[in-house]
């Protein structure tokens, strides 16, 4: 369907059940969801059987990918063309962590190329609610050697051996393919990462699977190849925080993402150009205007900017992630 007049386009989110799962989707962020144990909100994606559809407007019931095909340019913008094709380079995501993900690790590009036909994983985390005492597995805690690792393996000492950093609400985390990290329990967050789906489990708890009964499948020979040994625990982001305006968080090579911290004040004035942007509200409520139509980005919402959108305002009192390449 060609986008004869764009807006603000809102998603179908894909919800995932997993073992580690809890409720704050319907507690803290106000899905509609019914049941347990979701741990992924995927809110905009482009992966097979997982696409997202879009839920408001003259575009509802249209495919992401099915819109990128017919409106590249509009949808993506020059520089995001040239730089990834006409693909929808970002999986936008919550993550609900009731109970500690895996200790795991991403491929890079090349590897994941090699043996996936994929872009690699390089995310980064925003802490939207934290329990007390919460923590995050980021890297190892000194430098260790791929022959150290193995040994490590196989033995009960690989938990003793990583990092792990408390966190609270607004830390931000950013991850690159090849850095051991895990998720700790009680753990919500906004996260934003290349649009792949490629997880190598390194350490899992002992966990076992509730359908099959067994332990669940780890990949560590796969994760050994994948693992960048030089990277050390400095994976927790420095900021600052002024209100009204864009904050840098991360600008790497694959997404540059910025804080709004809006006062209830002042309106802020912005404009697409040649690149979509992502909003994600994780606190308060916001409001985007466009063409004079208000669109609310309340505390778990996300839209997609297409590139040709043009001026837009912010205003409302709350805080926004913007995620453009």
């Amino acid at each position: 369907m060609k986008m004869s007049e764009p807006y603000p386009l809102r998603f179908i989110p894909h919800y995932e059940q997993r073992l580690w799962g809890g409720e704050k989707f319907k507690t803290h962020l106000n899905k509609d969801i019914q049941g347990n144990q979701y741990g992924e909100s995927w809110e905009i994606t482009v992966l097979k059987g997982k696409a997202s559809v879009v839920q408001n407007g003259t575009l509802k019931g249209t495919s992401l990918p099915q819109l990128i095909a017919e409106n590249p340019k509009e949808i993506l913008g020059l520089s995001v063309l040239e730089k990834c094709g006409p693909e929808f380079p970002l999986l936008i995501k919550f993550i609900d962590a009731k109970l500690p993900l895996s200790v795991q690790v991403h491929p890079d590009d090349q590897l994941a190329k090699e043996r996936h036909r994929s872009t690699g994983k390089t995310e980064m985390w925003y802490i939207m609610d934290a329990d007390p005492g919460s923590e995050l597995v980021l890297g190892f805690k000194e430098s260790i050697k791929a022959s150290e690792y193995k040994s490590l393996l196989n033995s009960v000492e690989i938990e003793k051996n990583l990092h792990k950093e408390k966190v609270k609400v607004g830390d931000v985390i950013h991850v690159p393919a090849g850095l051991v990290h895990g998720i700790g329990k009680g753990i919500l967050l906004a996260e934003i990462q290349q649009s792949s789906d490629i997880t190598y489990r390194v350490y899992d708890y002992d966990r076992v699977d509730k359908a099959t009964g067994v332990p669940r499948v780890l990949h560590k020979e796969l994760a050994e190849s994948a693992l960048d040994f030089t990277l050390q625990n400095e994976a927790k982001v420095s900021y600052t925080n002024k209100v009204n305006q864009a904050n840098l968080l991360v600008d790497s090579p694959y997404f540059m993402t910025s804080l709004f911290e809006m006062d209830g004040g002042e309106v802020v004035e912005s404009k697409t150009q040649n690149s979509f942007i992502v909003l994600i509200g994780i606190e308060g409520n916001c409001v985007l205007i466009h063409e004079n139509i208000s669109y609310t980005l309340a505390k778990g919402t996300t839209l997609l900017l297409p590139a040709n959108l043009g001026h837009y305002q912010l205003k409302g009192k709350g805080k926004l992630l913007e995620v453009q390449l």
